[in-house]
């Protein structure tokens, strides 16, 4: 449940491993050719490499509201072949990339630098028109021999900018995948303009369709371009070096909005959620002197309790932890029913050893939003403290279900069942906190305490399904 920004160049190397041979065989297999079955083995092969590699945003209140503008804009984009899945992941660069079989990513460096909605929703619905138009597969038919490294060098190539933002790490990376053998091309490592200017125009229709404003699609590629010509740091947006002819595809998009009818031009957002996530976001996961920068430079009169919730969180983590209650004392006196601004100060409250003063906030908050992976997260915790093992073996599985691969809750979850006296169940989730977490002997020592404990048929099932998992993602780390 943490939101770390290291980010991993080592995706590239497992996609060359792991990813490249499956979609080979595939590919040879069927004469070159690629069904919608391969897609979305492909797709679900690299949604497990990314997940294993990259860190990835648990906090249910910032990755539902994505899903919610991902699901709209499908509703625009239908058929859609696959069922489209999206994840954040915890990264400041502005970008965000789909993969084959409807998986689609977004940085929170992205969703922090939007103002609006529907600029969110334009990136969003360009991404998924690389993948409805099938742009990435047809690159890999094309190829009348597919081999290793090119299969590998095309899809990696649309990552350069996720592992290392175009910067010395993106060039180390495509080393990687074709200076040995130098078989790919780097024209294989970026979308054509033939692909870039179809997905710009169908993601325009899909965004249109889907009710929102069409000016969100070349705002954001403004926002971007601003970025590039006045930021050099490693906010630059890494976007720009995957998807190329942004300034003519600006002009492009512009001259069919100012033909299409005023009134879509007039659409307006309701850019509520995205300001409240981009609060969570600035407050965790921006450096912690530039997040109070921010608010220092905001005057308080113009302060909503999201404000002051943010600056609470950024003084915690600069540990001037006096100001920070004040400031979460502020937020609760504005909006004591808000259940964000109820959730984030019980775990203000939790990290200052306030137990009590805790527990009844994040009590409150879980039963006004049910779902609230980061309010059970923290009340199972304090359940635990106070040896309430069963009401904290209770939430913590509700946050198990709804954040599955995160390696903290399952490390939590394994301690209440082990401290509960359900042994069995203790090892087993302290084995997959290894799995998730890559450190695979630690991982291999408990599933195999766990064999040792399991009776009856049904635990001998889940040793069999961790075991599988183990191996999974043993072939990441090859």
């Amino acid at each position: 449940m943490r939101f770390p920004l290291a980010i991993f160049p080592a995706l590239l190397a497992a996609v060359l491993l792991v990813l490249a041979p499956a979609v080979t065989a595939r590919a040879d297999l069927f004469g070159g050719k690629m069904t919608l079955r391969d897609e979305n083995k492909m797709g679900h092969d690299f949604d497990q490499i990314i997940r294993a590699q990259q860190n990835m945003v648990g906090d249910t209140y910032i990755t539902d509201y994505v899903a919610g503008v991902v699901a709209r804009v499908v509703t625009g984009k239908r058929p859609m072949p696959f069922h489209v899945k999206s994840a954040v992941i915890a990264n400041p660069l502005i970008n965000a990339f789909a993969i084959p079989g409807g998986y689609i990513y977004v940085f929170t460096g992205l969703i922090q630098s939007v103002t609006t909605e529907s600029q969110l929703a334009g990136v969003i619905a360009h991404e998924l028109a690389h993948v409805s138009q099938r742009h990435v597969v047809s690159r890999i038919e094309k190829q009348k021999k597919i081999t290793l490294l090119s299969t590998a060098g095309m899809l990696a190539g649309l990552l350069l900018g996720v592992a290392g933002g175009g910067g010395n790490a993106a060039q180390a990376g495509q080393a990687l995948v074709l200076g040995s053998q130098g078989v790919a091309t780097a024209a294989m490592l970026h979308y054509s303009q033939e692909d870039e200017r179809e997905a710009d125009h169908v993601g325009l229709n899909s965004l249109v369709k889907a009710g929102y404003n069409p000016e969100g699609l070349p705002q954001t590629f403004q926002i971007m371009l601003k970025n590039k010509w006045y930021d050099n740091s490693s906010n630059m947006p890494s976007y720009l070096s995957t998807h190329p002819g942004t300034e003519d595809r600006i002009t492009y998009l512009n001259d069919r909005i100012a033909r299409m009818p005023k009134s879509f031009l007039e659409r307006k957002d309701d850019n509520t959620r995205l300001n409240r996530v981009q609060v969570l976001i600035r407050a965790r996961m921006s450096p912690a002197n530039t997040a109070l920068a921010y608010w220092d430079d905001k005057e308080e009169s113009e302060y909503k309790p999201m404000d002051y919730v943010g600056r609470g969180i950024t003084l915690e983590r600069l540990k001037r932890i006096d100001e920070a209650q004040a400031a979460f004392e502020k937020a609760l006196s504005l909006a004591k029913d808000d259940p964000l601004v109820v959730r984030e100060a019980g775990i203000f409250f939790f990290k200052a050893g306030q137990a009590d003063r805790a527990a009844a906030l994040l009590q409150k908050a879980a039963i006004m939003d049910k779902d609230d992976a980061m309010a059970l997260f923290y009340l199972a915790r304090l359940q635990a403290e106070a040896k309430q093992y069963a009401e904290a073996a209770r939430n913590m599985r509700k946050v198990n279900e709804l954040v599955p691969e995160d390696w903290e809750v399952h490390q939590h979850l394994g301690m209440i069942l082990g401290e509960s006296g359900d042994t069995f169940g203790g090892n087993l989730h302290l084995a997959y906190a290894g799995v998730y977490s890559m450190r695979l002997g630690k991982a291999r020592e408990y599933m195999q305490r766990a064999r040792d404990l399991a009776q009856t048929q049904e635990q001998k099932d889940r040793v069999r399904e961790l075991e599988d998992t183990i191996k999974a993602r043993a072939e990441i780390r090859k």
